[in-house]
Parts: structure tokens; C-alpha cells; sequence
């Protein structure tokens, strides 16, 4: 068959010359001598005819016929040729493959049209007057039969031609669209990763931010409850049995909600479909899969599972238990705030405290909440830490801050912290009433 890149000699072929593969190249050339021998032969009954060398006509039927190597590169003069050498009474292999070339190429449908017309006509004149003269044979006779034959000889090819030519393009841009779904599908899958990815390195982060929180509070207030109890075992064994069973109750709080957030971690994710066939289906399968794992592990411990505004008053008074100096002030009346608004508000609480405790011993620190319409604003400012007193040894990895920071401005709210006046730290969020996302 002839390809559109045949016919028009596109760039990358493998073949000599304008052919596009060397089959093809073999295959216009078994026509060619098919053509040149029928040509040939008649050639030399032209030359009988018409008195001139046998040798001439073999020779010019050889060069007529010939011209169907040209039909891939050079469509309509090889359907010229045939026309030009109809009176001849040869061509007609020539003839039927260059209309068929003709109606596969590209070339406009009007130009095939006007040349296949020519070639009708042309044959039925030549066959109308050889048939003419025969013994016995009606003008009607001659007239049907020499139509019938010129449309089998030009009308039938170029019609084959034309389906051959359709079909050849829808198939070609069925091969195009079935390689753009695979451009998309692998572009999706790939987009599919990056979310996959995306989720993961959010949940890591939120897990270490859960961590932290409960790790650096609980021990926290366990390290400075343990120092209190050092300093007065000796002195007053009565508060030394109270600090130790306030130790006692911050690691019994620690372990339970450690627990509860590793048997988070060791759940199952739901099991993944079957990845599909093929390389783009299984990257496309696979990352979904990833997705839904990452994002199963942040629903299982939902937002409703954690802390509450209610119990700020709680978490007050753990710090007073462990002798920090701090007031709670609460203004205005709550609202039915989204669960993840709450915990966020107490553990931006949480861990502003947790920060007194370790930067600032035995400085004043004041607890202020505010419900306002549509947002609830927290601040925790303590003074400067009075300097006879011990400074606990506590590690800090300086995520504090940055967790806070990250816990509110992924609601859309405002954090700001910083060193006050008075020598103190001032840490202060505003959180929508309704859970937004920056």
C-alpha cells in the first residue's frame, strides 16, 4: 500500500530515493516491469499499425510503462502519462495504478476528479473506435461495452483509491489519538506521583508535629515536676508524693496518647486495585494507590480525635501544678468552631506554655482567648524569667515556632511571635471560625 508519507516523500525514510521502506521500492518496481512489458508489447502493435520500427515501439512502450516508479513521488504526471498514451492502445496497468495512487495521495480532490474525467474519456473513445469496426458488433453494443470497460478501467481504481486513502487516515489518527491518551496518562500519572509525594512529606510533617506536641509538653512538665520533687524530698516528703504522682500522671497521659498515635501509624491502608496493563496504566494505578494510602493515614486520626478549646483550663492547670504563675483569660462566648480550629488553637497553647517552661522559669504568663465574630484569637505572654530560679535542662530542636506557625497559616489564619518590651515573649494566632486553607 502507499502511505501519505510515501507520496509525498517525508523525512526519515529508510528507503532509496522518495521510498519511504525497500519493500516499498521493490514493490513499485515489479509494477514498473509488469507495466513496461505490457507497454513494450503493445508498443510494438502500435508500430505494425502505424509503420514504424517494431524497435521504436517496444522502446517507447518500455519508457511509458516505466514511469510507474514515479508514482509515490509523482502522482498526477504518471496518470498524464497513461492519458497521453491511451490512442496508443497501452497503459493500462498504468493507467489503473496511477488513478489508484492518485486517489490515495493528498492531492486535491478536484485535480483527481478533473483527471479522472480525462481518463474516462479517453479510454472510451479508444475503445469505441477500436470496437466499432468489429463483424457483428450494434453501435448500442459498442457504445455500453465501451463505457462499461472505461469505467472498470478509471472509475473503479479511483473509487478504491479513495476508500483506501480514508481508510489509511483514520487509522492514522486513531495511531494519533491513541498516542496522545497515552502522552496524558503517563502526564497524569506523573502528576499522580507528585500528589502521592505531596500527601506523604504533609502527613510526615503533621505526625511530627503531633509528636513533638505531645512529646515536648508532657516531658516537659514531667522534667520540671521531677526537679521540684528533687529539691524537696528531703524537706517536705507531703509535696515530694504530690510531684511524683503529677509525674506519674504526665507519663501515663504521654504513653496513652504516644499509643494512640502509633496504633494510627499501624494501620492498615486500604488495599489498591490491580495495577492495569501496560506501563502508563501501572504508573497511573500505582500512584492513586500511594495517594490513598497517605491520605488514609491523615483520616484515621481525623481532627475530631484530638484536643479541645474545653479543655484550656486543664492544660492551665497542669502548668500551675508544676509551679508556673499563669492566668487564663477567656472573652467572649464560644462558638461551635470546626474540630481541626480547636486543636489547632490548643495546642498553639500547648506548646507557647511548653516554651515558658523551658525559656522562661518562674515567669508570669498570661493565657488570653478571645471569640470574636467569624475568628478566635489566642495569645500567650509571659515576662522575663526571674533569675533565681533553676533553669531547666531541656532539649530544644527549634520546631516549636515553626509548628505553630505552620498549624495556623494552613487554616488561613495569622501568627505572629516575638520578644515584648518588658523583656518577655509574646506569641499570638487568629484563627478563622470556619477551617480555610492558605
Amino acid at each position: 500500500m502507499t502511505s501519505t508519507g510515501e507520496l509525498q516523500g517525508g523525512a526519515g525514510r529508510a528507503g532509496p530515493l522518495w521510498w519511504e521502506r525497500p519493500r516499498s521500492a521493490v514493490l513499485d518496481g515489479g509494477i514498473a516491469a509488469v507495466s513496461a512489458a505490457e507497454c513494450a508489447a503493445q508498443g510494438v502493435a502500435f508500430a505494425h499499425e502505424t509503420g514504424i520500427p517494431a524497435a521504436a515501439g517496444a522502446l517507447f512502450g518500455v519508457l511509458a510503462g516505466s514511469v510507474v516508479l514515479l508514482r509515490r513521488r509523482w502522482p498526477v504526471a504518471v496518470v498524464l502519462v497513461g492519458i497521453a498514451v491511451a490512442p496508443a492502445a497501452m497503459g493500462m496497468v498504468l493507467g489503473v495504478v496511477g488513478l489508484y495512487t492518485l486517489a490515495v495521495s493528498e492531492v486535491p480532490r478536484r485535480i483527481t476528479a478533473t483527471l479522472t474525467v480525462l481518463a474516462l474519456v479517453a479510454t472510451f473513445v479508444v475503445l469505441y473506435v477500436r470496437t466499432s469496426g468489429d463483424v457483428g458488433a450494434t453501435h448500442g453494443v459498442v457504445l455500453v461495452l465501451s463505457g462499461v470497460l472505461a469505467v472498470a478501467l478509471n472509475v473503479v481504481p479511483v473509487l478504491l483509491g479513495l476508500y483506501m486513502g480514508a481508510r489509511r487516515r483514520l487509522m492514522e489518527s486513531l495511531h494519533e489519538r491513541a498516542d496522545s491518551l497515552e502522552r496524558e496518562l503517563l502526564l497524569l500519572a506523573e502528576r499522580a506521583e507528585e500528589r502521592a509525594e505531596w500527601a506523604r512529606r504533609e502527613e510526615r510533617t503533621r505526625i511530627a508535629r503531633e509528636m513533638h506536641d505531645v512529646v515536648a509538653h508532657r516531658v516537659s512538665l514531667m522534667v520540671v515536676h521531677a526537679a521540684a520533687l528533687q529539691a524537696v524530698a528531703a524537706k517536705d516528703p507531703v509535696k515530694a508524693a504530690r510531684n511524683a504522682a503529677l509525674v506519674g500522671d504526665m507519663g501515663r497521659q504521654a504513653l496513652t496518647e504516644l499509643r494512640e498515635m502509633l496504633g494510627v501509624l499501624r494501620a492498615p491502608a486500604p488495599a489498591a486495585r490491580p495495577p492495569a496493563a501496560g506501563a502508563a496504566g501501572a504508573a497511573a494505578d500505582a500512584a492513586p494507590a500511594a495517594v490513598a494510602a497517605a491520605v488514609a493515614v491523615a483520616a484515621a486520626q481525623g481532627p475530631e480525635d484530638g484536643p479541645t478549646l474545653a479543655e484550656l483550663e486543664a492544660l492551665v492547670g497542669q502548668s500551675r501544678a508544676a509551679g508556673m504563675a499563669v492566668d487564663l483569660d477567656v472573652r467572649g462566648a464560644g462558638g461551635a468552631y470546626p474540630a481541626e480550629v480547636e486543636q489547632t488553637a490548643y495546642r498553639v497553647v500547648q506548646e507557647a506554655l511548653t516554651n515558658c517552661h523551658k525559656h522562661a522559669p518562674g515567669a508570669k504568663v498570661v493565657v488570653r482567648l478571645a471569640h470574636r465574630d467569624g475568628e478566635v484569637a489566642m495569645q500567650v505572654e509571659n515576662g522575663p524569667g526571674a533569675a533565681d530560679v533553676a533553669r531547666p535542662e531541656l532539649p530544644s530542636g527549634g520546631n516549636g515556632l515553626v509548628g505553630m506557625r505552620e498549624r495556623v497559616l494552613g487554616l488561613g489564619g495569622v501568627f505572629v511571635s516575638g520578644p515584648t518590651d518588658a523583656g518577655g515573649f509574646r506569641v499570638s494566632a487568629v484563627l478563622p471560625g470556619a477551617a480555610g486553607r492558605g
